[in-house]
């Protein structure tokens, strides 16, 4: 099982492949009707906006297991 560490990273990347792909979408749906240029674009978008929603749920997971960690820290 992966740690939430991984599991942020892999996201990310993921996130940052799609972002990045997005100009080159347009140019491989082209010979595409319409109506499928705008379902793929469409399609793209949502996931999109479903890995930046997974990444916000893993930060706030890391954020709210370092608050609840009782282990002692090292002094400065």
């Amino acid at each position: 099982m992966l740690s939430i560490h991984s599991k942020i990273d892999r996201t990310q990347r993921l996130l940052r492949m799609l972002e990045e792909d997005a100009p080159l979408l347009a140019v491989r749906v082209a010979p595409l009707t319409e109506e499928r240029q705008r379902s793929a674009k469409d399609y793209a978008a949502d996931l999109r906006a479903r890995t930046r929603a997974e990444l916000e749920k893993l930060i706030e997971q890391v954020s709210l297991w370092d608050s609840n960690d009782r282990t002692p820290q090292a002094a400065d």
